[in-house]
């Protein structure tokens, strides 16, 4: 594969990952939405089966990939520590596999996260390091690399990071049979490499969406050039789906899986957060809800019908936030 300076990850590959992780990580539930809310929103006929990967430790998809990598760390590596850069997600799940291998972790974080993503880091053990703003945070983790010899656990890109997020796809194949479509939330890209990977080598048929807000559309720029891009600005929501650019390897593995790339507005992800509320009773990030978005926007005409699976990838928002974002649902 030109585009990737990695492996491709095999099914015995995949199948290996998740035998490492054992029961450090759930199993997350498959649940087969159904009612008159989201047969009005998404299609009379579709099959819409939720991957609830929100149930994950940490909330989110996030602790597969930073748990693989932490595994792999030598006896030297884990006497130094692990470090990350992240505005929450992330440097919660860094936190969470540094405190599972017994290492530790230290994450630099923007002065603008999230209050409750940064207590949540600390609550797993991270010592955390705020910053004014993404570039100065990015500065510091380089420097407390080099300093201070701790690996860096990358957000998005690399093997471990991509077998990580493929074991998603692996339990969700497993879990429901026939599916025709998946749509999965991207942002830097490891969450769609790794599940397209292990989709479509499980299920063949089954096309693979991903969906990125657009005010935040490096991956699908980066597929219309045919190498990875980098955004001149950012401008949404969903943090969690912010990443400024696409980097090789988690290019290349989407780009020989995914299908098709769909953009979608923030306020198709605010009204999708306050469907999964009401109907469904879940309370999710932006992010959480950008595969609902698509299905019952962009994507509805064609997968009407259809058998498909959506990524709930993550739950990562405290209470006044989500009241502030999540629009409400009128049922009629």
């Amino acid at each position: 594969m030109n585009e990737t300076s990695g492996k491709i990850p095999s099914m015995e590959d995949i199948r290996s990952a998740r035998g490492r992780l054992g029961e450090r990580v759930r199993e997350t539930p498959v649940w087969h939405w159904q009612g008159d809310a989201i047969e009005r929103a998404a299609g009379r006929g579709t099959q819409v089966l939720l991957k609830l990967e929100l149930f994950q430790y940490t909330g989110t998809f996030k602790a597969r990939g930073a748990l693989l990598n932490a595994l792999a760390l030598s006896g030297e590596e884990r006497n130094r520590g692990v470090t990350a850069v992240s505005a929450g997600n992330h440097a919660i799940a860094v936190a969470f596999a540094a405190r599972t291998v017994g290492t530790t972790a230290k994450v630099v974080m923007p002065k603008t996260a999230n209050p409750a993503r940064v207590a949540l880091c600390r609550a797993y053990g991270a010592e955390v390091v705020l910053m004014d703003d993404v570039y100065a945070a990015f500065d510091e983790v380089k420097r407390i690399e080099k300093d201070e010899g701790r690996r860096f656990i990358h957000p998005f890109e690399g093997e471990l990071t991509v077998l990580g997020t493929a074991t998603v796809g692996y339990e969700l194949c497993n879990q429901v049979q026939g599916l025709d479509a998946v749509i999965v939330p991207v942002g830097g890209g490891g969450l769609i490499a790794g599940i397209a990977c292990a989709v479509k080598q499980m299920q063949p048929r089954c096309r693979v969406y991903g969906v990125e807000p657009e005010g935040a559309d490096s991956m699908r720029r980066s597929f219309a050039a045919g190498s990875p891009q980098k955004l001149e600005r950012v401008d949404t929501i969903a943090d969690s789906l912010a990443a400024p650019y696409a980097l090789p390897y988690s290019f290349g593995v989407a780009r020989r899986f995914v299908d098709e790339m769909i953009a979608i507005t923030d306020d198709a992800m605010q009204g999708a957060m306050g469907l999964l509320f009401a109907d469904m009773k879940l309370a999710v990030e932006p992010a959480g809800a950008a595969a609902t978005a698509a299905l019952c926007g962009p994507l509805r005409e064609h997968l009407a019908g259809k058998r498909v699976g959506l990524i709930v990838c993550g739950s990562n928002i405290d209470l006044a936030t989500f009241a502030r974002l999540a629009v409400p649902h009128d049922p009629a």
